[in-house]
């Protein structure tokens, strides 16, 4: 509302491999399918780790920093193939008007991120003249680097940067 970017909300759909891993055990009623209520805690585990990677959520370099509140909302649930998707709130403390860009990305790059193929950005609320851009930057080299290179990477090397995910709100 009035062009001041408050929230942004993100569902994120991990791969099977992961979504697998992570939800060992959970299903608690045995049904085959995991509940948003057995995957709860599984919700806030995931949301409480993302602080310390300030929820892949970085202002590019020379922008001013977007500070955010804790995540609210926070759930995940899956679909038929037991994929998990975390969907949280992210609020947004300072005062972003105008032009904001971010950019999401693991630094270490640990995690891949791409955005979704249809869609993957919607503006809710906001004014007339308001339009998102967004660039999926992909990562062409991912084939070809050793696991001895990902070992080798220095603490604050922001490898990831590279292939950061960049959003821009604008507007007027």
């Amino acid at each position: 509302p009035g062009g001041v970017l408050k929230e942004i909300r993100y569902a994120w759909t991990f791969d099977e491999m992961f979504s697998s891993f992570a939800a060992q055990g959970l299903d608690a009623n045995g049904d085959g399918k995991l509940s948003r209520e057995e995957l709860a805690a599984l919700a806030k585990e995931n949301v409480d780790s993302l602080k310390e990677f300030a929820y892949f959520t970085i202002a590019p370099r020379g922008a001013k920093a977007l500070e955010f509140g804790e995540p609210t909302d926070y759930f995940f649930d899956s679909d038929d193939k037991n994929n998990l998707t975390l969907h949280f709130t992210l609020p947004v403390k300072s005062v972003a008007k105008g032009v904001v860009v971010f950019e999401v990305y693991d630094p270490t790059y640990f995690v891949a991120f791409s955005l979704a193929e249809q869609k993957p950005i919607a503006l809710e609320g906001a004014p007339g003249g308001c339009a998102v851009e967004t660039k999926n930057a992909g990562d062409p080299n991912s084939t070809k680097l050793s696991e001895e290179f990902f070992t080798q990477l220095q603490a604050g090397a922001d490898y990831g940067a590279q292939f950061a995910n960049r959003i821009t709100v604008r507007c007027p």
